[in-house]
This record gives structure tokens, sequence and C-alpha cells, in this order.
């Protein structure tokens, strides 16, 4: 339980939905509420397929191009980190590279449900080397099945964020989903310096050793 708490906390932490929804509610504006949930379903598959092939491959991947799970962990870390400072200072949308020319790329667009919403707002280089380096520190099928499970709960629990999105952006208002993000924000940056000097220390070890 300890695992699948600690797994679900950080990717939702990540790939902080909420943050998304000021975005989400710009680009379904004029559609309807079966339109909106569609596209709300759309994108949480497309973030599970995202995060579940990251998560089963992504060793291949290391093993390809010669890097080692600790590298990983500290260029994840730092990504990690610019995203939860990104929360902090408000820049979260220009950080995940939502310009205004991507902005009206995307309301010219029939459907977002893939990008700019599932790529690179939630499942983007964050959440992506999170899981990564999850695979390769929980070895057992046990951990990998709750691992698994927690990905499940957090593309579920996005969905539902999505899906209330427009009343949520009512009853919080910007200031509010500006203010939860920022707390949000704090704890992103937590994970990711965790992951850095984790990974520091280890590679340390190995010098010394």
């Amino acid at each position: 339980m300890e695992l699948f708490i600690y797994v679900f906390a950080a990717l939702f932490s990540v790939m902080n939905p909420l943050g998304t929804v000021p975005i989400f509610v710009g680009l379904t504006l004029e559609d309807s509420p079966a339109e909106r949930s569609k596209t709300s379903l759309l994108t949480s598959i497309n973030i599970l397929v995202i995060l579940i092939i990251s998560f089963f491959t992504g060793k291949y991947i290391l093993q390809f191009f010669g890097i080692s799970i600790d590298s990983l962990r500290i260029a994840g870390g730092l990504i990690i980190v610019s995203s939860g400072f990104a929360l902090l200072t408000g820049s979260f949308s220009k950080h995940k590279g939502m310009d205004k020319r991507v902005k009206d790329d995307a309301y010219q667009r029939e459907g977002v449900s893939l990008t700019p919403l599932a790529i690179p707002m939630l499942a983007g280089p964050g959440s992506i080397s999170l899981l990564i380096g999850m695979h390769q520190e929980y070895q057992f099928l046990e951990e990998r099945v709750i691992t698994v499970t927690a990905i499940l709960a957090a593309c579920f629990a996005t969905f539902a964020v999505l899906k209330g999105a427009h009343y949520i952006v009512k009853i919080l208002g910007a200031s509010g989903i500006n203010a939860i993000s920022r707390i949000i924000g704090f704890i992103v940056i937590a994970i990711g310096i965790e992951y850095i000097s984790s990974s520091a220390i280890n590679v340390l070890r190995q010098i010394l050793d």
C-alpha cells in the first residue's frame, strides 16, 4: 500500500492535471459536455498508453544509448525540479511549450487529446523519466504490478479532473488553481531533489569504491 501511495502521489504531482485545467477549459470552451467528456477520456487513455510503454521499454532505450540509471535519475530529477519551479512561478504552461503559437495551432485542431494535452502537458519528460527510473528500481513482479496499478489510478484521477475542469474553474477560480499548483510545485521540487541527491550519492560511492 505504501508503494502504491508513493508512486501515485509522485506521478500525479509531476503530471499535475490541475495545472492543465485552464488550458483544457480554453481548448474545449466551444465543445458540448459530451465532447468534453470524450476529450477527457481520450486524453487519459493516451497518457496511460504513453506511460505504460515508457515504464516497460525505458530500460531498453537506456541500454541502447548506454545511459546508466543514475544518470537518468539525475537528468529526470533536474527536469522535475524545473517543472516544480515553473509551478511555483506560475509559468507552467510556458515551461511545457504552450506558447501563443502552439495554442493557436491547438485551437485549429479537431482533436487535442494527444497533443498538446497528453504530450507534452501531462505525459512529459518528467513523468516518463520518473517511470523509467521506477522500472529499474522495482524489480519484483509484485512491485511492478503495484506500480502499474498506481499508473492506472493516476490516469483515472486525471480523467476525473479533466472531466470536471469547467466546474473546478467555477469553484476555485484562477487564484485557487494557482495556489494549489504552487503547493504541488513545492512537492514536485522535493521529489526531483530526492532523485538527484540519491543518484549523486550512488555515483560518488562508485567512484570512491
